[in-house]
């Protein structure tokens, strides 16, 4: 079985992209909001995001305070790198047991914004990226999450350039509006089942 990640800048429409996949029988781990339940329910992580960040991290009912992560962590360099060296490790295991699980298909993919960052790309056969023009990229952002122009712009800016992401990719998909996803899906999901 291929393990194949794959990534993209906020707003590029990797979900999207994986959706398609699904369709076509292709399991999908989806590293952020694994990550989120991960930041939540288990202790020695919520410990660690505790003593980074201090115990506002957290809401009363145990949930994360995630206006105040975000003010803390982009505002702040080093805590932002912090907390990525804290979860990142742990949802990368967490990925690689449901690969390990996954049983007999040709291949999974693992969803990631940060794989690059992460340093996680290094364990996968492949990767995909996902490219969008910066433009349309903050209008989806400002558009799904109700937030500004600006604070989109700071959260691109906080992530590797898609450009350099591109250029390690193993297969690009443009989700500029102008392509067909779906043919793009199909082309890259026929290719992998080549190679499996």
């Amino acid at each position: 079985m291929l393990r194949i990640g794959i990534t993209g800048g906020i707003g590029s429409g990797k979900t999207t992209v994986c959706k398609i996949f699904e369709t076509l029988g292709v399991p999908v781990y989806y590293a952020d909001d694994r990550a989120k339940w991960l930041m939540v329910h288990e202790p020695k992580l919520v410990n660690q995001i505790k003593s980074l960040l201090g115990t506002e991290a957290y809401l009363p009912d145990g949930s994360l305070n995630r206006q105040y992560v975000a003010g803390k962590i982009f505002k702040k360099n080093s805590l932002r790198l912090g907390l990525n060296a804290i979860v990142h490790p742990a949802v990368q295991q967490d990925g690689q047991q449901w690969f390990n699980q996954l049983g007999d298909v040709p291949y999974g993919l693992y969803e990631a914004a940060l794989l690059y960052e992460s340093g996680g790309y290094q364990s996968f056969d492949f990767i995909i990226v996902v490219t969008a023009p910066e433009a349309l990229r903050i209008e989806r952002v400002v558009k799904r999450d109700g937030t500004t122009p600006e604070a989109v712009a700071a959260r691109i800016n906080s992530q590797m350039p898609e450009v350099e992401k591109v250029k390690k990719a193993d297969f690009v998909i443009n989700n500029d509006g102008q392509h067909s996803l779906i043919k793009e899906v199909l082309k890259i999901h026929h290719q992998l089942l080549d190679r499996c």
